[in-house]
């Protein structure tokens, strides 16, 4: 249960952080409206899927191989979750969305820019890596790794299918905003403390 728990934090801070996924969607949702930016949330639950599916191939491999360079990539992980959590607890910018005009964007087209936003970008990269190695052992069944991704890739879903409805209201999007400083500490805050206990916290045998 423990580790349920980990995941789901660990997943919801980490995709509620801003970042590109976050201002891909918006962007869509600006210029091309609410369908466009709901589909490009599905393309970065899909993208979020094929990190998904080669950490469980070399995070397997290295529990059933290498339980020393697991061990070394689970302090990196851990070590990534306390990065993620300082940078966003000190940064003091708002997300910048490019408005600039652009063609007509197709639904095909929506989806591929959430695809390729998430499955090009180190930061999903690293933080499915890092979450794999805090809950991955040799007795964690298959079923239960495939779980894990799975509500990874629908948490993106959900949260950034909900970016595109809110973040379509101008005013809704404005008040968000102006509250992200004091969202980014909390958010920084239990990354931090997270990291630190995972790395802290010994291995299942």
């Amino acid at each position: 249960m423990a580790q349920l728990i980990a995941v789901a934090i660990i997943t919801v801070l980490a995709v509620i952080s801003p970042g590109a996924d976050f201002a891909m969607t918006v962007r869509n949702s600006y210029l091309y409206g609410r369908t466009a930016g709901v589909l490009a949330a599905v393309g970065i639950a899909l993208g979020v899927l094929v990190h998904v599916t080669y950490t469980m191939l070399g995070v397997g491999l290295l529990v059933s191989r290498s339980p020393m360079l697991f061990t070394a990539m689970k302090l990196i992980g851990a070590a990534y979750l306390v990065y993620i959590g300082y940078r966003t607890f000190v940064t003091k910018s708002q997300v910048d969305v490019d408005l600039s005009s652009d063609a007509g964007l197709s639904k095909a087209g929506a989806l591929r820019t959430g695809f390729l936003t998430n499955a090009l970008n180190p930061k999903t990269m690293l933080f499915v890596l890092s979450t794999y190695t805090q809950v991955v052992s040799a007795e964690t069944p298959v079923l239960q790794q495939v779980g894990y991704g799975l509500f990874m890739s629908f948490a993106h879903l959900v949260w950034f299918g909900l970016a595109a409805v809110l973040f379509s209201q101008e005013s809704l999007r404005a008040r968000l905003l102006r509250r992200q400083t004091v969202l980014n500490k909390v958010i920084g805050t239990v990354l931090v403390g997270l990291g630190m206990v995972l790395a802290l916290t010994p291995s299942a045998a």
